[in-house]
């Protein structure tokens, strides 16, 4: 596997992204060591909030909820999914698969960074790979929260809005990381800000993981994920995790799914679900910090 690094110039000066980097290498048996990124802020001994973003994000998508979670004192983690941000990308698309994509943040989540007591935020792809973390290690987690993400396993059809953005996706020519976010907004990103998401891929060759993502996600019952999620979705409707839908108003993608979350997750009965009016896809991106108050009070209570 030929992995690319993005230079760090590219993440030089972007509008209100003053965080830290953190850097971790991820002990890959099949493909060798794949170095991961994070962002954090908070006290490093306040209550673990895993943020994962999803595609064609990154952290940098988190910029405005890290201060407000780390003022709630908890300890805010973004990482980069490995194909992103300041993470390793590997340059094939055939080197992603949705196993290794949970297998490298596990390993980042837990044997780096031995997080315990952890609550998840999972967006788009963070939650396809958090919400299988839960059920695979329930121990490490103390509650959930989904916000316009879902776990498919392929047994009903995705959205045609889904399909089309996936045509595209696959077919661009050259795939505009900026337009992709701005098009899952309902608020209008300044040109600053949608280089800001431009930076980790400096041409084509750093986007395979961006590319290869829609592909991952499992729409017939017989893709290689969908057995997994299957057995994951067994897991979570079980457990007594706290569990809080946090969806957007905005999204035709995963609407659908803040209702079938709700009625199917044992933690969710009798909590109150919030919809975060006028967002859409990127919900971190147009509620930002009203998002992350929604978690920490779910953190507090």
């Amino acid at each position: 596997m030929r992995l690319l690094r993005t230079p760090d110039d590219r993440f030089a000066d972007l509008p209100d992204f003053d965080f830290e980097p953190h850097y971790a290498d991820i002990d890959d048996p099949a493909d060798g060591i794949v170095r991961m990124a994070w962002v954090e802020a908070g006290p490093a001994d306040g209550r673990p909030v895993l943020l994962l973003h999803g595609e064609p994000s990154w952290s940098y998508l988190y910029r405005r909820m890290l201060p407000v979670l780390a003022a709630a004192g908890l300890r805010a983690i973004a990482p980069d999914l490995v194909g992103f941000g300041r993470s390793d990308k590997p340059n094939d698309i055939a080197d992603h698969s949705y196993a290794k994509h949970v297998e490298w943040v596990r390993a980042l989540a837990f044997d780096h960074l031995d997080l315990r007591e952890v609550t998840l935020f999972g967006q788009d792809w963070g939650g396809l790979i958090g919400l299988r973390l839960v059920a695979e290690h329930p121990e490490r987690f103390a509650a959930v929260v989904a916000g316009n993400t879902g776990l498919p396993a392929g047994d009903t059809d995705m959205p045609k809005v889904w399909w089309a953005f996936r045509e595209a996706v696959e077919n661009a020519q050259v795939l505009d990381i900026g337009r992709l976010v701005q098009a899952g907004c309902k608020t209008t990103l300044s040109d600053e800000v949608k280089a800001a998401y431009d930076a980790p891929f400096p041409n084509e060759m750093y986007k395979a993981g961006p590319r290869a993502m829609p592909g991952l996600v499992p729409v017939r019952p017989d893709d290689p994920a969908s057995a997994d999620n299957r057995r994951a979705w067994s897991t979570l409707t079980a457990l007594d995790l706290p569990f809080l839908c946090a969806f957007s108003d905005g999204d035709p993608i995963t609407g659908a799914m803040a209702p079938i979350l709700q009625r199917s997750m044992k933690g969710a009965e009798g909590v109150e679900h919030p919809t975060i009016a006028g967002a859409g896809h990127f919900l971190q991106e147009d509620a930002g910090a009203e998002l992350a108050e929604v978690i920490a009070r779910f953190v507090a209570k």
